[in-house]
């Protein structure tokens, strides 16, 4: 079919679907609804940050939208994901007055091989061969889960030459004075207790290094070896792995199962 209109899902036994978007064609409410024009759909997950619909980090807004009253979701980004449980984390427990994000990200298929023209200028040399400094929308984005954080966040983005597995500094300047020790406390808490289990992993581990991730669910997987606290105990500085494809798989089906109204209890 050449549009979303043209199609009847119900000839091939499908009816009253979720349809996953990962085109990266529709991003927008209004281009995502023409799906919902398409027989057999009933509702529509963007597999990418959207317009003008609700943009959910599972675990941590998902809940404040019925799947009853809304046919349009967005999964975000998987730096969104990662970024934003552990944020929540800190917002409860410490405050953010502000800070800035820098991913260090796998190379991704919006980059060239060699080197050639691409709109975005450092984008068009070799994705292989190269770091590449460009920007990213996830300071932005992470106030459309935790609307308190909005305009507190720089970010900036650097693509460097692996194929997967990502890893995002978080500096943050907090609300009161913190120690390395509380802080990796308070993430070892929201990593094995509350609604956040499923999201943050918490990492002992001295030897780790971006391999070591591929292939882990949570979305955020927190360094805790890493964690710098400043003399004055009011600035921090996490680390904090992801698996970019993995473990943002997982959050968009968790997400997929929450709007499908699939319920599975997870034990521990």
């Amino acid at each position: 079919a050449n549009a979303p209109e043209d199609i009847d899902y119900t000839q091939y036994g499908i009816e009253n679907a979720l349809l996953i978007d990962n085109t990266g064609a529709f991003t927008t409410e209004e281009a995502l609804a023409r799906h919902l024009t398409s027989t057999g759909v009933e509702k529509v997950l963007l597999t990418a940050p959207g317009k003008g619909v609700p943009n959910i980090v599972y675990g941590v807004n998902h809940n404040e939208y019925n799947p009853d009253e809304v046919n349009i979701f967005s999964a975000a980004s998987c730096t969104t994901n990662a970024i934003t449980p552990i944020l929540k984390a800190v917002e409860d427990t410490l405050g953010v007055v502000k800070g800035h994000l820098e991913t260090i990200h796998a190379y991704t298929n919006d980059q060239n091989l060699v080197d050639n023209m691409h709109k975005k200028y450092r984008r068009g040399r070799a994705a292989g061969l190269n770091m590449v400094i460009t920007e990213t929308g996830a300071g932005s984005a992470v106030a459309k889960a935790l609307p308190a954080l909005a305009g507190k966040l720089t970010s900036n983005a650097i693509r460097v030459p692996v194929p997967n597995g990502s890893l995002v500094v978080l500096n943050l300047e907090v609300g009161r004075e913190t120690s390395v020790a509380e802080v990796n406390e308070i993430m070892k808490h929201y990593a094995l207790e509350g609604e956040l289990v499923e999201q943050i992993r918490y990492s002992m581990n001295n030897e780790l290094v971006s391999s070591d991730i591929v292939g882990t669910a949570q979305p955020s997987i927190y360094d805790s070896n890493a964690t710098i606290v400043s003399g004055d105990g009011k600035n921090i500085v996490l680390y904090v792995w992801y698996d970019n494809e993995y473990g943002y798989s997982h959050q968009v089906i968790r997400l997929a199962k929450y709007i499908a109204k699939v319920r599975r209890f997870t034990y521990y």
